[in-house]
């Protein structure tokens, strides 16, 4: 197995995981998200043996109630279902977190779905608030939140997966 590769990818490429990983089981197929063509959004997949394993969006937007600091959301975090657990999530996760720290975002959150929640929290989110059903999902979800700094990363481990401009 090849080093895992962190590649900006069209928000179009981000779609087939999308949908294999966060609509298999929900009312709505719908995969394109408003924000994906927003400017400033980024779109990181993962490959591992040139295989797109993983594909998270990184949208610059402030959290309601929150002015004083620059945050991003990150939205359609998804991670192939046979590779669940394996840590390419986790390494997506953050190389994104490490490359939006060093732009001078202080925030991530994201609206994360409860099956989800142990992987945030182990990553260096937290969660805020009472949980909510999501609209389109029709699944549980909290808001989580993880704040940024340069010095040392939050969560459990470091990247491991080389940069690629591709």
């Amino acid at each position: 197995m090849s080093v895992p590769v962190v590649v900006e990818l069209s928000a179009q490429q981000t779609h087939p995981l999308r949908r294999a990983v966060l609509r298999f089981d929900t009312p709505t197929k719908e995969v394109v998200f408003a924000e994906d063509t927003w400017p400033g959004a980024v779109h990181l997949g993962l490959l591992v043996d040139d295989e797109l394993v993983a594909t998270s969006s990184w949208v610059p937007r402030q959290l309601d109630g929150d002015d004083s600091s620059l945050a991003v959301q990150l939205r359609g975090m998804a991670t192939a279902r046979s590779l669940q657990g394996s840590g390419f999530g986790g390494l997506l996760l953050e190389a994104g977190c490490e490359r939006f720290a060093e732009t001078g975002v202080r925030l991530v959150w994201a609206r994360a779905r409860d099956a989800a929640l142990a992987f945030y929290l182990r990553h260096g989110f937290e969660a805020v608030g009472e949980g909510f059903l999501d609209a389109a999902t029709q699944l549980p979800h909290h808001l989580v939140v993880r704040h940024l700094t340069l010095e040392q990363p939050a969560g459990e481990q470091q990247t491991g997966a080389r940069r690629d401009g591709r």
